[in-house]
């Protein structure tokens, strides 16, 4: 929990919550603060993108002023609620139990999890980084739960030209929670999450998978996890593995090509190995969004693009030996992935951001 907690020494830190609706639509919801910044410090953002692509995608970015979001955490580091005047709050409970309580001329949108429901990054460690998020590194990045039910009700403003689905007004999300924390966003950033729903079957989603890294302290360095539960396979990548230095890894190949909308790449220890290809179709293209990011001079309009719409295939390699050759465990594809490509590796960066 301490690493959801609020981090109140550092520059920035944001809460990322991504929905999957009853109808199949999505939902992201962030609260960030650039704690110092003198323009545009802090944001809430909200994007409803609906399944049906003939409706239009729902975004409100609000920047309210300087001090109007507060974070309090427990002494004991096991809970803390986020309050944004005027807007809306976040109240995280020691067992996890989040309550979402957002009312504003934009939108209305109130939530909790199912108490209980958490899945955390893995059974080994609480945290993507593991030790690492103890060194002091400009960005840090914490998936807190991968997919938690939660009870909801939503409402769009009356005048906006996006059509909200009736079956996620109300009822059962599943709901993707994490976080980053320090002093800057990296240059460029890739970031992927793919995690459908629980089946009815199911107790929680059986298979996901989820990504980020990119260009930070002059190498290219990523952190990744994927799960699959009915193969028995639960799979983590971080450096001294994934990361490149002076552009060179032994262990590491990438391609980031916001030209195609794809991103690939093939991670691997002596004895486990991941290729991994996330893209978004041409015919799906419009599905990107804009979304901002933090820096420490304030948030910055348009520096992410992100689309709910792209696919994601991902191959599981193992050997005996080191030096062997690679056997393939097995493929997996998911539809409805999120990809985002962030500063540098997004060319429209700042494109239509007014002052």
């Amino acid at each position: 929990m301490e690493h959801f907690a609020p981090h109140p020494n550092v520059t920035f830190e944001g809460y990322y919550s991504k929905f999957i609706l009853p109808s199949g639509s999505s939902l992201c919801l962030i609260v960030c603060s650039v704690h110092n910044a003198e323009s545009r410090p802090h944001m809430v953002s909200f994007t409803y993108v609906p399944v049906n692509k003939d409706h239009k995608i729902y975004q409100r970015e609000l920047f309210p002023p300087k001090g109007s979001l507060t974070f309090e955490a427990g002494k004991d580091r096991q809970s803390f609620f986020l309050d944004v005047k005027g807007i809306g709050s976040v109240k995280v409970s020691p067992d996890s139990t989040t309550t979402y309580d957002f009312s504003c001329p934009e939108f209305t949108f109130k939530g909790i999890t199912t108490p209980n429901s958490r899945v955390p990054w893995s059974s080994s460690t609480q945290t993507p980084e593991s030790w690492l998020v103890y060194l002091p590194l400009p960005l840090h990045w914490h998936v807190h739960s991968f997919a938690s039910k939660c009870e909801f009700e939503m409402k769009l403003a009356q005048n906006s030209h996006s059509n909200l689905d009736e079956r996620d007004e109300k009822g059962v999300a599943t709901v993707h929670q994490e976080k980053n924390w320090a002093s800057s966003f990296p240059s460029a950033h890739i970031w992927i999450q793919a995690y459908p729903p629980a089946s009815d079957e199911d107790e929680e989603p059986w298979h996901g998978f989820n990504c980020a890294g990119g260009q930070i302290l002059g190498m290219e360095a990523y952190l990744l996890g994927y799960r699959n539960k009915k193969a028995g396979v639960e799979i983590d990548f971080r450096p001294p593995f994934a990361v490149k230095v002076l552009g060179m890894s032994p262990f590491l190949s990438v391609k980031a090509d916001w030209a195609s909308r794809s991103f690939t790449m093939s991670v691997q220890d002596l004895r486990q190995k991941l290729d991994v290809h996330a893209y978004v179709e041409r015919d799906d293209w419009d599905t990107f969004f804009g979304l901002s990011a933090p820096f420490p001079d304030g948030h910055r309009k348009n520096f992410l693009g992100e689309s709910l719409q792209a696919k994601l295939d991902v191959s599981v390699y193992t050997r005996g030996w080191i030096g062997g050759m690679w056997e393939k465990v097995l493929d997996d594809h998911f539809d409805g992935a999120a990809l985002e490509f962030g500063a540098g590796y997004y060319p429209p960066k700042g494109e239509g951001a007014d002052d």
